[in-house]
C-alpha cells in the first residue's frame, strides 16, 4: 500500500514538472514545507535531470527550490505561532519546549537535512517562537545545502535518475526505524513515571 501511495504522488509531482516547467519546482517545494508530505526526493533529481538535458539550469533549479522551501518554512511558522496558546497543556509539551529553545536553532538546520523530518520541523519552530530572522537564514543555508545536494544527483545521473527511489526508499525505512524507536522509548518513559 505504501509502495501504491509512492507511485501516485511520484507520477502527480513528475506530471506537475513537466506541466508547470520551474514554477512546479517551486510550488512543489512550498507545498513540502507546508507540512504537506511532497517528496522533494524525487521533485530535485527529476529537476537536475531536466537541467541536464537543458531544459532548466542547475542553479535556477537549486535557487527556485530554496525560495520555495523558505516561503513554505515561513507559512507553516506563522501556523505555529498561531497554535501557540493552545497548545501549551501538557507537560511533555513544557519538555519539548524546553529541549527546542535550547538547541532549536541547529533544530531547523538539522532538520531541513533530513528526509521526513525537513517536511514538519518549521511548524514547532513557530510554536516556540524560535527568532525568525535565526530561522529563515538556518531553513535558508539548510534547504540550499539539500536542494544543491538532490538536483546534483539527478544532473549527474542524467537518463538514470528514475534509480534514485529505491536508494531514498531505503534511507525512509531507516528513518521510520528510528521514528519507531523514539516513539517506543517516549511511551516507556512517560509509563516508567507513572
Amino acid at each position: 500500500m505504501l509502495s501504491n501511495l509512492l507511485e501516485v504522488l511520484s507520477t502527480y509531482v513528475l506530471n506537475a514538472i513537466e506541466v508547470w516547467g520551474i514554477v512546479g519546482v517551486f510550488v512543489l517545494m512550498l507545498l513540502t514545507s507546508v507540512n504537506i508530505p511532497i517528496p522533494s526526493e524525487i521533485v530535485l533529481p527529476f529537476s537536475g535531470f531536466l537541467a541536464a538535458t537543458g531544459v532548466f539550469k542547475y542553479w535556477v533549479v537549486v535557487f527556485v527550490g530554496t525560495i520555495g522551501e523558505l516561503i513554505g518554512s515561513l507559512i507553516s511558522y506563522h501556523i505555529g505561532t498561531k497554535l501557540d496558546g493552545k497548545l501549551r497543556t501538557k507537560r511533555e509539551f513544557e519538555n519539548a519546549e524546553r529541549w527546542y529553545k535550547k538547541f532549536g536553532a541547529w533544530s531547523v538546520f538539522l532538520g531541513k537535512l533530513t528526509p521526513i523530518i525537513r517536511t514538519f520541523i518549521s511548524f514547532p519552530a513557530g510554536l516556540f517562537r524560535l527568532n525568525i530572522w535565526k530561522f529563515s537564514g538556518l531553513v535558508a543555508l539548510g534547504s540550499f545545502i539539500w536542494c544543491a545536494m538532490l538536483t546534483r544527483i539527478g544532473f549527474t545521473l542524467g537518463e538514470n535518475w528514475a534509480t534514485i527511489g529505491p536508494l531514498f526508499r531505503e534511507f525512509d525505512f531507516i528513518i521510520i526505524g528510528f521514528l519507531a524507536l523514539g516513539f517506543i522509548f517516549w511511551i516507556w518513559h512517560h509509563f516508567k513515571k507513572r
